[in-house]
């Protein structure tokens, strides 16, 4: 709709002859596109780039589709679409497509975005929450049942330290407010409380490890004190969804706190059965065909020595559940590719449970890393 527009604008500006000019079009760094045509048609009619780009843009008509043309440079002309133009845009039903339900309709459960509560989301929950978004569009589009799982870390070690911050600085205070105008702030503060008094036996850090304890336990004012943090975290993250255009809301959040209740038992369950055993004072698994650098079968770690459950374990509560409860015939996880031996692991632990059936399939849709100017994630 854009290059047709800049076409009729040269035709405008310059003549007929004009009309089928490439407008070379090009990211922005200054707005949303970039036209460069009038570099190219300077020297053909004779003025300078930004007198040409000036001519183009006046005859230009942006009405319904951009909010502002800018002209940079030596002659580039900055285009910024109006919001609601792309809004409608994505929304419009194509002519000639419908949706086609395949041969038989599936359940499909699509795990995606989960950041993490009191964090702010990175690169990487952005690009999980983009590609897993078009994932569920796409499988909706053809017919399946489609149920979103955001699967938010919302539970363990961290929220001893972000409780404990919480209750010191006051629900009212103005760095209680960064949970939701700057989550990374607020966690950092917490955690430079934490490192600085690591080895004080009366100060935060004693206590953060303390709230753990009352957390995990069920003290009230502890849990409570969580729920507000998460209550906020959810503030960010929708904000966050709003802005993309994402269609997660709150009753698709299953974080980690949804299992907590059932870690025992399914632990017992795996032990009770010689799937997992002992080793080094953890409960693990070995499934098959997994084997580290020195040739000996690899661990899946479901209880650590001291007792705490971690992502191994959750993971394996979530795609029993999937199953089971969700009535799953495809689970898809869209999430990291460094996670792919850990998913691999707990997949191959769960179909020797028989938590995964064959006739269920289990998918990584692996997101590479994004990398910085250093080379690293």
């Amino acid at each position: 709709m854009v290059v047709p527009r800049v076409q009729a604008a040269i035709a405008s500006a310059f003549g007929e002859e004009y009309r089928g000019t490439d407008p070379v079009v090009r990211p922005s760094q200054f707005a949303d596109i970039q036209i460069n045509a009038a570099m190219a048609l300077a020297k053909k009619v004779g003025l300078p780039p930004r007198d040409a780009a000036a001519r183009i843009v006046e005859a230009l008509d942006l009405d319904g589709v951009c909010t502002e043309a800018e002209i940079s440079g030596p002659g580039f002309i900055n285009l910024t679409f109006d919001g609601t133009w792309i809004e409608e845009l994505l929304n419009a039903e194509t002519p000639g497509v419908q949706a086609v339900p395949p041969a038989e309709a599936q359940r499909v459960v699509v795990d995606y975005s989960s950041p993490n509560v009191a964090k702010e989301m990175h690169v990487g929950h952005l690009r999980t929450t983009v590609v897993g978004d078009s994932l569920v569009k796409v499988f909706e589009a053809l017919g399946d049942t489609v149920i979103r799982q955001n699967h938010i870390g919302d539970w363990g070690t961290p929220f001893g330290m972000l409780i404990e911050h919480w209750l010191e600085i006051g629900e009212d205070s103005p760095e209680a407010a960064l949970l939701v105008d700057d989550p990374s702030a607020f966690y950092q503060a917490a955690r430079a409380k934490f490192d600085a008094s690591a080895t004080d036996e009366d100060g935060f850090a004693t206590r953060a490890r303390l709230r753990v304890v009352a957390l995990q336990g069920g003290d009230q004012e502890t849990f409570a004190v969580w729920q507000r943090l998460v209550a906020q975290s959810k503030r960010y993250f929708n904000a966050i969804y709003s802005m993309l255009g994402i269609s997660l809301t709150d009753d698709h959040i299953a974080g980690e706190s949804s299992y907590d209740a059932h870690l025992a038992q399914l632990c017992q369950e795996l032990e009770d059965r010689g799937i997992a055993r002992i080793s080094d004072g953890a409960l693990c698994t070995f499934p098959a065909g997994f084997t580290g650098r020195d040739g000996l079968p690899m661990p899946l770690i479901i209880r650590k020595s001291d007792g705490g459950y971690g992502y191994g374990t959750t993971d394996l509560a979530t795609i029993r559940y999937r199953v089971r409860e969700l009535e799953a015939n495809r689970v898809l996880y869209v999430v990291g590719a460094p996670q792919n031996m850990h998913l691999r692991m707990v997949m191959a632990t769960a179909r020797d449970a028989g938590w995964l059936p064959d006739t269920v399939e289990a998918v990584h849709v692996q997101i590479g890393n994004v990398l910085g100017r250093t080379g690293r994630s």
